[in-house]
């Protein structure tokens, strides 16, 4: 480590200097040398400032680490995802498959569908939507800040992890690169980069998606992954839970929502994470694990995470009252673990960029979040997935939120005063 912070020090003439050849580019070479040590500049030893470790670099790395159990889960669940449908689809050709690879790779090979086998897949869909989302969103980011002339931001280490995440795994890559490039340049750069968005960059992406491209992210029929050994299911679509929780028909031998969708799908299954789903939103347990992390760190705001959980069960409950359709009658549980709730009150409404400041504010607006999303799955019947909608229809009013919570308490500390 010596050696390497040595030569980066030797280095810094070639684009510290102004005069130097490549100091029109500092901004990327700043960004490598941050990305390998914490940063050299610290605040003065005189003035009322309070010193911290904990800087934005040290921020997202924890997000991160709050991130991988979903990114381990989306390798695994989309590799099952996959093998399940061969399964399903035709269990003989599966089998021959399995033989043929034994044959040719030796008596000791694994079946077809074994662990190794969903791993392995898991990566093949996963590895390239990471390295898009990344590559596409770091290159604009770091093209904004040479023409700019400031520091590469390490805002989007986090938010190119979330696209990644809450995108189908079968998503082609090409629209995925679109998705990125709109979401980081209008819903980002535009404003002034990390810290300036009004709305979450990672759901801006998915939103352009959804809007361009119904068809892989309708919120009805999210792709499982093809192209496999067999070549059975390329371009299959498997129906995910709330989808078919959309599609009951209430009878004397089903009486709501959830008895229909349990005969598909138990409630062990949607919180450990055994369902068709966006790549990183379908396991429940590993988003509360995430959620541990973000709040024993203080990074994340336990009130907006509770208040928006509180706020889903609450308006559940109510419109149980009412049986205009399915979803009228699915249980407040089932909504929770279903589709990307979880996910967004988690990673995506706790950005401290797009949310409120105060804590009242913070109440509000994840009480809100929860209720709008359930009336966008249940009222919505085009669209059984609100939480998008929801946590960017809110990012808008929270600095509105702000506003009245401050005059509200400016208007009870006049008449303390008065």
């Amino acid at each position: 480590m010596q050696f390497l912070r040595r030569l980066v020090d030797k280095q810094r003439r070639l684009y510290r200097d102004p005069e130097a050849k490549l100091h029109k580019v500092w901004p990327l070479l700043e960004a490598g040398e941050t990305f390998l040590f914490s940063p050299g500049t610290k605040t003065p030893d005189q003035g009322p400032h309070v010193r911290d470790y904990v800087d934005l670099k040290r921020v997202m790395v924890t997000v991160i680490f709050a991130l991988v159990p979903s990114f381990f889960w989306a390798i695994w669940n989309t590799g099952a995802q996959h093998f399940a449908v061969i399964s399903s689809q035709s269990e003989g050709a599966a089998y021959v498959a399995g033989w043929l690879q034994g044959l040719v790779f030796g008596a000791g090979y694994a079946p077809l569908g074994s662990a190794a086998d969903k791993v392995v897949f898991g990566l093949q869909q996963m590895l390239p939507i990471v390295f898009v989302s990344y590559f596409v969103g770091l290159s604009i980011e770091g093209m904004f800040s040479v023409w700019r002339k400031e520091e590469v931001s390490e805002g989007y280490l986090v938010s190119g992890l979330l696209i990644a995440l809450i995108v189908p795994a079968s998503i082609p890559l090409w629209q995925l690169a679109l998705a990125v490039a709109f979401s980081v340049v209008l819903a980002k750069e535009v404003f002034g980069g990390t810290g300036m968005n009004i709305f979450n960059v990672a759901l801006m992406a998915r939103a352009f998606l959804f809007f361009a491209y119904p068809a892989q992210i309708s919120g009805e029929f999210v792709w499982v992954a093809g192209n496999g050994p067999t070549d059975l299911v390329d371009g299959y679509s498997g129906a995910t839970p709330l989808a078919l929780a959309a599609d009951t028909h209430l009878s004397a031998t089903i009486p709501d929502a959830s008895t229909f969708l349990h005969q598909t799908y138990s409630w062990q299954d949607m919180f450990l994470g055994n369902i068709p789903g966006s790549a990183g939103e379908t396991s429940a347990i590993c988003i509360l694990l995430g959620a541990v992390l973000l709040l024993v760190t203080g990074i994340a705001s336990w009130r907006t995470m509770l208040s928006g959980v509180l706020g889903l069960l609450g308006g559940a409950l109510l419109l149980n009252q009412f049986a205009e359709n399915g979803l009228f009658t699915l249980s407040p549980f089932d909504h929770l673990v279903m589709g990307g709730f979880l996910f967004g009150i988690v990673f995506m409404a706790t950005d401290p960029v797009t949310c409120p400041e105060t804590r009242t504010g913070k109440w509000i607006y994840g009480f809100l979040i929860g209720l709008i999303a359930v009336l966008v799955r249940v009222v919505n019947p085009a669209y059984p997935e609100g939480t998008m909608l929801a946590i960017l229809l809110m990012n808008a009013f929270a600095p509105t939120i702000d506003y009245f919570v401050a005059q509200a308490n400016v208007r009870r500390r006049r008449k303390r005063l008065g």
